[in-house]
């Protein structure tokens, strides 16, 4: 972005009073091959203007711009193209690692502004799925993302810990259940319970009766009622904290939806007194023809709230704690219709803040393209995907290199990062087909291939004594590639942040360690010449933005592999 602002302010005298500098910067592409230059500016848009072909006005621009950056200028049909002088960039780019380390790239976007993130969610007494990662893992790398473009955030797990589904599971238990058998094995017991409710109510639909009345007491505040439901969400939360645990990811909530029980009078009065409830066949709903939406049902007719209820009442309250300024909730794109409904009643209550209610769908996690459920039992246990690619990590770690140093934590780096990197590297609204095997390749485009470029760098640096100097007397031309990469990352933050897009920040990963491993090939960086440790300072801050990549997916970068 630096270098298009430079050629944009040199461009700027000579086009000033057709466009703006903002506009200039717009304009200006990179060329699709590199033999054309480093930046090219399109002379179409003047050509109206100036009644003159493009390409003459190129060349008119061309004789009368200037910079110390620019070491060419060429006219190609209506572009003007620059070339930059490679040892110039190359050691301004590396001489800005160096001096920032991990924060390069940081913006300041946020100016310190709270981005409260719903995310993850599971239900609780049901087990955390393959389903339930996509939510996790974006989420935890868009806080990140947030963070490193100047926000506070707030990770909020709001758990699915209310419901019918509780009335279901209460009366599975007393019916089939045993107290010994859910304390041996929690999850596994209660998703039994809770599949064999479904399979007998089809035949015998006056258990959907019953579940609806142990609900109804459990709202009311039955004794029995209560503490079986809270049995389920104690047993429950400990599985998933060591989920969390494992995959290194923390929250700063988890208030899930019977927080908000108590927290809903103040909305409803505030609809009544606004008068946006409405009767509908018993039921109270707010309409939206207006947004061409269905109505929004906030009160069943035998009193009952609802999901949309408790969801107004949170992002009420998260307003009034947080004071955010954005309010991002990461939902399957199943939801989108849902939020539309959510987002157009906070709007007829005339919250000024609910324009910042951003709804961040992402599409389905398949198994042999099909979506998994829990309902029939067919789900894929998260604990059991990462458990297994760590244990194929440290198998891979014993017959390659077995005297390597923590393999165990380098194995659950690993193993957890390559899950973690597959889900993020696919933009986020599209469907992804689960396959361990293929996540876990060391090449191609996956977390362990840029892990184990990361690992090699670092290998490169112990073996070549490697010291921090500032005087570096490269040429740039073989460098100029990688060079190119890193000086890419501040924008690759930002548009990663302005998107909602964590998939920009993997793909960038995989370009540079790819970028990377060419020069490895390419050059002999170990050469023992004047330039070596120049080189070396090369790869350190390709290990830099790497690391930082990396990071900001929430996954680890192991120095040896």
């Amino acid at each position: 972005m630096k270098y298009v602002q430079e050629f944009a302010a040199a461009l700027y005298p000579n086009v000033k009073d057709e466009l703006s500098l903002e506009q200039i910067e717009q304009l200006i592409e990179k060329p699709k091959y590199s033999n054309q230059g480093d930046l090219a500016f399109p002379c179409f848009s003047l050509s109206k203007t100036r009644r003159k072909a493009p390409q003459a006005i190129a060349a008119d621009i061309s004789g009368s711009i200037s910079s110390p950056l620019f070491e060419k200028i060429e006219v190609v049909g209506g572009y003007l193209n620059v070339f930059l002088k490679k040892d110039v960039v190359l050691r301004e780019v590396l001489e800005e690692i160096l001096s920032s380390k991990q924060h390069y790239g940081d913006q300041h976007a946020g100016d310190g502004q709270v981005a409260t993130i719903d995310m993850s969610s599971p239900n609780i007494a049901k087990p955390f799925s393959m389903g339930h990662l996509r939510s996790t893992v974006i989420g935890n790398a868009l806080s990140l993302i947030l963070q490193k473009n100047g926000f506070e955030t707030v990770k909020i797990n709001h758990l699915g810990d209310w419901g019918t589904q509780f009335g279901k599971l209460i009366t599975a238990y007393k019916k089939w259940g045993s107290e010994e058998a859910v304390a041996a094995q929690p999850i596994k017991e209660l998703l039994k319970l809770y599949v064999q409710f479904h399979d007998e109510a089809v035949n015998n639909p006056a258990l959907e009766d019953e579940a609806r009345k142990w609900f109804k007491l459990l709202e009311d505040g039955n004794e029995e009622a209560r503490a079986l439901w809270q049995w389920f969400r104690d047993e429950s939360l400990k599985e998933f904290s060591g989920i969390y645990d494992l995959m290194g990811i923390e929250f700063d909530s988890f208030a899930g939806e019977a927080f908000y029980n108590d927290k809903m009078d103040v909305i409803i009065e505030q609809l009544e007194r606004m008068n946006l409830l409405t009767s509908s066949d018993g039921a109270e709903v707010v309409k939206l023809d207006d947004q061409d939406l269905p109505p929004a049902l906030i009160r069943k007719s035998d009193g009952a709230t609802l999901y949309a209820t408790r969801d107004l009442a949170a992002a009420y309250y998260r307003q009034n704690t947080y004071h955010f300024s954005k309010a991002l909730y990461v939902v399957g794109n199943e939801q989108s219709h849902y939020f539309k409904q959510l987002k157009a009643v906070l709007k007829k209550m005339q919250f000024d803040w609910a324009d910042e209610v951003i709804h961040i769908p992402f599409g389905m996690m398949q198994k042999d393209g099909k979506k998994m459920s829990t309902r029939k039992g067919k789900v894929v246990l998260l604990e059991e995907v990462l458990n297994e690619s760590i244990d194929t990590v440290l198998n891979t770690i014993n017959e390659r290199n077995p005297e390597l140093a923590h393999k165990e934590e380098v194995a659950k780096n690993v193993g957890v990062g390559a899950v973690v990197f597959h889900d993020l590297k696919n933009y986020r609204c599209n469907d992804i087909e689960f396959s361990l095997e293929e996540l876990l390749r060391f090449e191609g485009e996956t977390g362990p291939y840029v892990q184990y470029t990361h690992a090699r760098a670092c290998s490169l640096l112990r073996k070549g004594g490697w010291k921090e100097e500032r005087d570096i007397q490269l040429s740039g031309v073989e460098e100029w590639s990688i060079i190119k990469e890193l000086q890419e990352f501040p924008e690759v933050i930002r548009k990663a942040c302005d998107k909602y897009d964590p998939s920009l920040v993997a793909k960038y990963a995989i370009d540079l360690a790819q970028t990377f491993n060419k020069y490895y090939a390419d050059v002999r960086i170990l050469a023992d010449d004047e330039h070596k440790n120049d080189r070396l300072t090369l790869v350190y801050c390709v290990t830099v933005v790497l690391a930082e990549a990396l990071r900001l997916l929430g996954v680890g970068a192991p120095k040896e592999m």
